[in-house]
């Protein structure tokens, strides 16, 4: 995989790539840049995975996450807003990451629009208004469930199936989990996040058993 292209309004600092391995951040690459807003950064692509693209400029690190897998990707930022708004190209898993997240944004923010509706109602201590908020929201987190199974559904070809799955549902109900793992394509499936899944789901499984005997 080799990533490349400009992050506008950049002066100095040093870029990294880096990627979770066994819970830890570990960096694969990195670009020193002096006076240069354009970089180039490599890693050797195993299976699809996400990747974070990091600056350090002498302040707080900025980081930005995306879809990598093997190929040229081409990811332009701007320094003051670095990780908001990416121009992220030649990932097809990041595409599919793109509209997923387009509509999953919408539940947050009625997530959050709960929240702030609920703090005001128990602030006047309205016992009504708190349980038609709580059974409201009980119902936008079942949508936002359905959502994501048959988003990660449609989309059973791409490696960033079982990742939503992995990220998005895994306090869901395990038959959401397991439908969409039975789903995937036999090349998802042996992909590191299909593995992932596999292995939670059984996990899972295997627990519910424990528990019942």
């Amino acid at each position: 995989m080799v990533v490349t292209g400009k992050i506008k309004g950049l002066k100095k600092g040093t870029l990294y790539l880096q990627k979770m391995k066994d819970t830890i951040l570990v960096s694969v690459d990195s670009v020193q840049l002096f006076g240069e807003n354009t970089y180039r950064l490599v890693d050797n692509v195993d299976s699809p995975s996400m990747y974070y693209l990091t600056f350090n400029g002498g302040t707080k690190p900025k980081n930005l996450m995306f879809f990598g897998e093997k190929g040229e990707i081409t990811i332009n930022d701007n320094i003051e807003e670095f990780g908001f708004k990416p121009t992220i190209k030649g990932s097809k898993n990041q595409e599919v990451m793109d509209k997923f997240q387009k509509i999953n944004h919408q539940f947050k923010m009625k997530r959050l629009d709960f929240i702030a509706k609920d703090v005001e109602a128990r602030a006047k201590k309205d016992t009504i208004e708190i349980d038609s908020l709580e059974k409201e929201y009980k119902k936008m987190v079942r949508r936002r469930f359905l959502f994501t199974t048959n988003f990660a559904i449609a989309n059973k070809d791409s490696e960033a199936s079982p990742y939503i799955a992995l990220s998005e549902l895994f306090d869901a109900n395990i038959y959401l989990l397991d439908t969409i793992n039975n789903s995937l394509t036999d090349r998802v499936k042996a992909s590191n996040y299909g593995k992932r899944l596999q292995k939670f789901v059984s996990d899972i499984k295997e627990k519910e058993k424990t528990e019942k005997k």
